[in-house]
């Protein structure tokens, strides 16, 4: 199964090249456009800026414009190239909250000619993401900022279905996926309802299932997950382009896999129920039956045979590492230094913000020039019981965690920012929050604590009130989180 990452800095001089177009003044050949969020300071501008710049690289209709290409009379895509006298239908998939951008992308590369005479499809994507385009249609599977599957997101999964199982050997089937995926193309086994499958879901994660628990017993009661959308194919060829939300690149995760074989089996979806069996409700019969039927059937292994798996291929476009790279020129072009602490952060949101706030004061006292700190991946928030209002998500709860560290210190020279790549952190309007001496000034006029809200996840209402709310929109792509810690040091006695 081919797999090759693009734009990762392995080519030096393609790399360098990407970086100056991305942190140019060339802001027509993006897909969307960033809200200016209103910096507090000259260092939280600069923050802002260099966020911007790491999630401009991996503009998801940029990316897909740079896979594909018309070259003669041949399409090419990654190592792909087919011939245009023999590509029959064109017909393109997918979803992710990147899915719009990558989809418009798509619709530029190929041009005018093919585009009209060959071209059709279909992306779900999130509600605030619905833009019209030439042949491929967008469908809102989800309302703006509720990250979980819908009526309309099944829908939207039984119309793509339709399409791939009508294609003829000589068609071309082209899917789009990125972070977000999984949650937008619902598809559930044959048999279980939408409810049943997010009624056993909740209850294994009340009952402390691990992720890839609950990803398995996901993947085994869908019709498109897990490689069943590839399954469904009759594509001569089939090319997935990915936008990574994951550590690692892990294709069986991103998305839940549509395209790819799953590791997993049906029998080991059955052992995480019976090992969850105490602690939750009995799961719906229909859950059970299905499961059971998949785990006597002779396609238990995979949904893919190997067979079918050397007509597809799969290109990783961009991920996370991309967006460091981009921020990381954009910092020093800005006369920082750049410590990254890399993509694969992840831990509890309030204990990275205390963690790059102590990085922060340290680097503070102890160095000699202006330091830019980036890190990405994705924390989580451990939500405490209370019966009061709450809002908020991971990037804002890590920013108020600094902002309580940093309350009894002297702030100044000191910015911690973090935000979604996608523009969304939790069901808000925000991307992520900053904070600097300004906010933190403006909270004490206002009366404002850092730990009462941090005492009951209500990050939002702080920066609402305080400033240093990161609001962009969809960004039309999606590569986990972005964040960029900036240091002005102390000046040295003489």
């Amino acid at each position: 199964m081919p797999l090759k990452v693009l734009g990762i800095c392995s080519d030096t001089l393609r790399w360098a090249d990407h970086c100056r177009a991305v942190t140019g003044s060339a802001a027509g050949r993006y897909s969307w456009a960033m809200t200016e969020p209103r910096p507090t300071s000259e260092m939280s501008a600069d923050a802002i800026a260099i966020w911007q710049a790491g999630v401009r690289a991996v503009d998801a209709a940029h990316l897909v414009s740079h896979a594909v290409q018309i070259e003669g009379d041949r399409l090419t895509i990654g190592e792909v190239s087919i011939p245009l006298a023999k590509l029959q239908r064109l017909v393109v998939v997918g979803a992710g909250k990147a899915g719009a951008g990558m989809a418009a992308g798509f619709e530029r590369a190929v041009g005018a000619d093919l585009l009209h005479d060959k071209v059709t499809g279909w992306v779900n994507v999130p509600a605030d993401c619905i833009r019209p385009l030439e042949r491929i249609h967008l469908h809102a599977a989800r309302p703006a900022g509720v990250n979980e599957p819908t009526a309309e997101g099944v829908s939207g999964a039984e119309q793509i279905l339709r399409l791939v199982s009508q294609l003829e050997p000589d068609d071309l089937c082209v899917v789009l996926l990125s972070g977000g995926g999984s949650a937008l193309l619902p598809a559930p086994a044959a048999g279980v309802t939408l409810g049943e499958k997010q009624q056993i879901t909740k209850s294994l994660m009340q009952a402390g299932a691990r992720i890839d628990e609950l990803n398995c017993v996901r993947k085994h009661l869908s019709r498109i997950k897990g490689g069943r959308l590839a399954q469904a194919c009759t594509a001569g060829q089939m090319v997935t382009l990915i936008i990574s939300d994951v550590i690692g690149d892990r294709l069986d995760v991103i998305a839940s896999g549509p395209t790819v074989a799953d590791p997993t089996t049906a029998n080991e979806a059955l052992a995480v129920l019976n090992k969850y069996a105490s602690r939750m409700p009995k799961p719906p019969a229909a859950v059970l039956n299905s499961l059971a039927r998949a785990a006597q059937s002779a396609e238990n292994q995979s949904a893919l045979t190997a067979g079918s798996e050397r007509h597809r291929s799969h290109l990783v476009i961009g991920n996370i590492d991309v967006a460091l790279q981009a921020a990381a020129e954009a910092a020093r072009q800005r006369g920082y230094e750049v410590l990254s602490l890399g993509g694969a952060n992840a831990s509890v949101a309030r204990e990275v913000g205390v963690s790059l706030a102590e990085r922060c004061l340290k680097a503070r006292a102890d160095g000699a020039r202006p330091l830019c700190v980036l890190s990405g991946g994705e924390p989580i928030v451990e939500l405490v019981a209370t019966d009061r209002p709450r809002s908020g998500g991971r990037n804002q709860e890590l920013v108020l965690a600094a902002a309580q560290r940093l309350w009894d210190e002297n702030p100044r020279g000191i910015v911690v920012l973090s935000g979604g790549t996608d523009g969304e952190d939790g069901p808000t309007d925000a991307a992520g929050a900053w904070v600097d001496a300004a906010v933190l000034e403006q909270a004490r006029s206002l009366g404002l604590h850092p730990e009462a809200d941090l005492a009951i996840n209500n990050s939002y209402a702080f920066f609402s009130t305080a400033g240093g709310h990161l609001k962009t929109g969809p960004t039309h792509t999606n590569v986990m989180d972005l964040r960029v810690c900036l240091v002005q040091p102390q000046t040295a006695a003489p």
